[in-house]
């Protein structure tokens, strides 16, 4: 599951506000709100895949390596060139 830190990260890197990012998720302001917070309040984690999954569209990719989190954008065309080829 992804942190609130690498969501708001995420965003910043794509230059995207909450209601961007909430509209391209189809999840609504509130519970992205929600799972932005410091406190990380909870979500459904539906709502957390589909913003995963809207943000890895645009060419995000996580990073977690123990206790270290991250996020880095990535050419989302490219990636997809590599995949094919192997």
């Amino acid at each position: 599951m992804i942190t609130s830190r690498q969501t708001r990260a995420a965003r910043a890197l794509l230059g995207w506000t909450q209601e961007m990012l909430a509209d391209k998720a189809k999840v609504s302001l509130t519970a992205l709100k929600r799972m932005e917070s410091a406190a990380e309040l909870r979500v459904y984690e539906s709502t957390s895949d589909q913003v995963r999954r809207a943000l890895e569209a645009e060419g995000i990719a996580f990073i977690r390596s123990g206790r270290n989190e991250g996020v880095m954008l990535v050419d989302v065309h490219e990636a997809a060139e590599r995949s094919k080829v192997r």
